[in-house]
Order: C-alpha cells, then sequence, then structure tokens
C-alpha cells in the first residue's frame, strides 16, 4: 500500500544544488509532491509530501538526515 507523509526538508548551503528529490524518486522509489519552497543561495526548505511503499520512505527520510537535511514531520498523514 502507498502512503506518504508530509514533511518539512530544510537544506545546508552545500546541499542547495544537490539533486536531492531526483534521487528520492530514483533511488528510493519515492515521489515528492511540493507544496512549498524556497530557495536561496545560503539554505533552502521544501514542505513536501512524499509518497511511496512505508519502508521506501522510511528509508528515503533516514538517508536525507544521513545528508544533513533536517527533516521536520508535519503530522499529517496522505492516504493515496
Amino acid at each position: 500500500m502507498s502512503q506518504g507523509v508530509r514533511v518539512k526538508l530544510i537544506y545546508p548551503d552545500n546541499l542547495v544544488t544537490v539533486p536531492v528529490i531526483a534521487r528520492l524518486a530514483r533511488d528510493f522509489d519515492v515521489l515528492a509532491n511540493i507544496r512549498r519552497a524556497a530557495v536561496e543561495s545560503s539554505m533552502g526548505w521544501i514542505v513536501c509530501e512524499l509518497e511511496g511503499d512505508p519502508d521506501n520512505v522510511s528509508r528515503a527520510l533516514d538517508w536525507l538526515r544521513e545528508i544533513g537535511v533536517e527533516v521536520d514531520g508535519l503530522g499529517d498523514v496522505v492516504e493515496s
């Protein structure tokens, strides 16, 4: 069953130019539905719904934290 979580991802300056969302889709089979975003040269943030197999979403969130993205859960569960 595909389900998603709503999160805010906060990027440090060294990750602003890294294609993180593309990697989520390619490496973890997780789709990101971007709801809001702001990107500047020194930092960026994205509010999005990450959808996919729950194990894949969990692995993707772990990976994001490992590379230095701050992950804040927004509490809403989005089911498809």
